[in-house]
């Protein structure tokens, strides 16, 4: 079986910038051993795999090792792909997903992604991360993730994990964030169990990190740098329950995969 991928660098306006997703449109899913292989295969930290029907369009998301719940940086990629590449016309796509249903919306130069805020609301044990990152937050809070809030921007951009601790770590991830110096917050997210030791952008960790900063900074509306080697900027807007996440994507690769 031959099929179309694309390679896309979300969260960025320049080749080389943000996090790549490779994506991948179907007729119909593929088993769940054949997708993880294939995500595995791109070794990328997110594979995005679609299947688009007039009803009910679905979306899927890979990592080398595990199936997620939810991927900001490939959502917006596979619209990225959807909107540029004669897959839909109008400017707003809706996805059936496990984490219910989400859309994208093209606004210019931007997409944006409307996702479930998940605030984090329970206290963790501030011990176990000073170790595992070496250098102690001022509080943490747990979510799907574990974010710990730290005081400056050089902190974060400091900090060295302790992979085979934060993978000892009884979470999905660990969010490390701070107010930034020329944003509104930055973020850097490490999720070693999932197969990705530092994601270079990460859209979902936003649901947890915009809900926080938008109380914390009494305001709505943010600008959101995450400090990983590609780098990262994103445009948050706090609504309700849901979290508006914008950016920009740009195409890296287009070429075709025998399975």
């Amino acid at each position: 079986m031959e099929l179309d991928i694309f390679q896309i660098d979300a969260f960025t306006d320049r080749v080389f910038g943000g996090n790549p997703a490779a994506v991948i449109v179907l007729d119909a899913w593929l088993n769940d051993t054949t997708m993880q292989r294939i995500a595995l295969e791109n070794n990328l930290s997110e594979t995005v795999f679609i299947v688009l029907s007039d009803s009910d369009n679905q979306i899927r998301w890979f990592t080398p090792s595990v199936e997620v719940d939810l991927c900001g940086h490939a959502t917006l990629a596979a619209a990225y792909v959807l909107f540029n590449y004669d897959y839909i016309s109008g400017s707003t796509v809706n996805f059936q997903s496990k984490s219910g249903v989400i859309s994208v919306e093209s606004n210019g130069n931007l997409l944006s992604l409307d996702f479930p805020s998940r605030p984090a609301t329970n206290t963790v044990d501030l011990k176990c991360l000073h170790s595992a990152l070496g250098i102690k937050p001022l509080e943490a809070f747990q979510s799907r993730d574990t974010m710990a809030v730290f005081s400056s921007q050089e902190e974060i951009e400091a900090i060295s994990p302790d992979f085979e601790l934060v993978k000892n770590i009884d979470t999905f991830a660990i969010i490390v964030t701070a107010p930034g110096n020329d944003c509104d917050f930055v973020s850097r997210f490490f999720a070693p169990a999932a197969g990705v030791l530092e994601d270079p952008v990460t859209g979902s960790a936003h649901c947890t990190l915009a809900p926080y900063w938008a109380n914390k900074l009494n305001k709505e509306s943010l600008v959101a740098k995450q400090l990983s080697k590609r780098g990262g900027k994103l445009f948050c807007h706090v609504r309700g329950d849901r979290v508006i996440i914008s950016g920009n994507s740009v195409a890296y690769m287009r070429g075709k995969i025998n399975i």
